[in-house]
């Protein structure tokens, strides 16, 4: 049999696995929340592709936050389903979601200023020695000292000395190092939310030029932002939310930034009007 013949008779199952396409990094479905009378989050569906950078948009009250507290485990759904690279994945608390390498970057920096860069980076993760009789002793700190150094210079940050106070660093320095903090230890979903709100054009440029990088280094993102611009610059696909529904989720390519602002106030309406392509 010639080669060419033998490679066209490859084994049905066989030819199925190598163009199988991989399941989402992270999916939604049907998420439901209501805190008393008010529902803050109506059946909502989102698919989280590997190595994208999806981009969360929505007004005010439209569930971004909350939605994203679920998956980080803040919050607990009242009724729907999470999966992660395509396995069930029920998450109860932050702990949940870190050991599956969901980390969240928050709009505040979420930074104990008061306590040097090493030891925010290492919080909850500290590493010690082996103390008398095999118990765990003090903190390496030493160790954890070059574990930092490492994270850093692997994200390209430079802040000089890891044994400043995280509060002597500057905003943009404060949340390079959030995000260090966040994908330095085999994360695979970074969550964004509101990264460059409290900072400068130029930090929040540098910001952007870093979070592009993430999917070099086989993590997913989802960037809650209401700068648009930012949106379009730096994401793949846009989801919007509007009063605790998922409008629809539309490629960067298909729509424009009029067309989106449109949706995250008429909602739906906008998509009965023909404005848009079907999400």
């Amino acid at each position: 049999m010639r080669p060419d013949e033998a490679a066209g008779r490859l084994d049905p199952k066989l030819a199925a696995a190598t163009t199988a396409v991989p399941p989402p990094t992270v999916k939604m479905k049907g998420i439901w929340k209501n805190f008393g009378a008010v529902r803050a989050l109506q059946g909502v569906d989102l698919d989280l592709m590997p190595r994208e950078i999806l981009g969360l948009v929505g007004d005010n009250a439209a569930g971004k936050s909350t939605l994203m507290k679920i998956l980080s485990g803040a919050l607990r759904a009242d009724a729907g389903e999470i999966f992660v690279e395509g396995r069930p994945a029920p998450i109860h608390s932050p702990r949940d979601a870190r050991s599956l390498g969901i980390e969240m970057v928050h709009q505040d920096f979420a930074l104990c200023k008061n306590i040097w860069i090493v030891g925010n980076i290492y919080m909850g993760r500290e590493i010690r020695r082996r103390g008398i009789g095999g118990f765990l002793g003090l903190l390496d700190k030493r160790k954890m000292l070059r574990g930092s150094e490492d994270i850093l210079r692997r994200q390209n940050v430079d802040i000089g000395n890891c044994r400043k106070l995280a509060g002597a660093l500057s905003g943009g320095q404060q949340q390079s190092v959030a995000i260090a903090r966040a994908v330095g230890f085999s994360a695979k979903v970074v969550i964004m939310d509101e990264p460059t709100a409290s900072l400068g054009v130029k930090q929040s440029q540098r910001l952007l030029e870093l979070t592009r990088t993430l999917p070099q280094h086989g993590i997913s993102v989802i960037y809650i932002t209401h700068r648009m611009q930012d949106v379009f610059t730096l994401c793949d696909r846009i989801m919007v939310l509007k009063t605790g529904q998922n409008v629809g989720t539309f490629k960067k390519s298909d729509v424009s930034i009029d067309e989106i602002v449109k949706l995250m106030i008429l909602g739906r309406i906008g998509l009965e009007q023909g404005a848009l392509p079907a999400a």
